[in-house]
């Protein structure tokens, strides 16, 4: 299966995977116009590959049959604060504090 991978200059780590080159009919209007002018990254055939690097391999399959096209939206960002609050917490509780 080939699609094109195309990223948003409005919206950072943000990328829209379609079946065809150029063919964003199958992609809500309001969504384009929030993801702004699409910018080819590359065209890729997902029967090659056995993962992507941020998205599940088979739901943008999925999502290309079923929808026409995926949305990849970036990961949320890192709680740092609570990371530290968990990391301080096993410290109290392995009586390191």
């Amino acid at each position: 299966m080939l699609c094109a991978i195309y990223k948003s200059p409005r919206k950072d780590q943000t990328y829209i995977f379609v079946k065809t080159r150029d063919d964003f009919s199958a992609v809500p209007e309001d969504l384009m116009k929030k993801f702004g002018t699409p910018e080819l990254v590359t065209l890729i055939n997902l029967d090659n590959k056995d993962k992507l690097a941020l998205a599940d391999l088979e739901k943008v399959k999925n999502n290309l049959v079923e929808q026409g096209f995926f949305l990849q939206l970036p990961p949320p960002p890192e709680d740092l604060l609570k990371a530290h609050k968990a990391a301080m917490d096993a410290k109290k509780e392995q009586g390191e504090l």
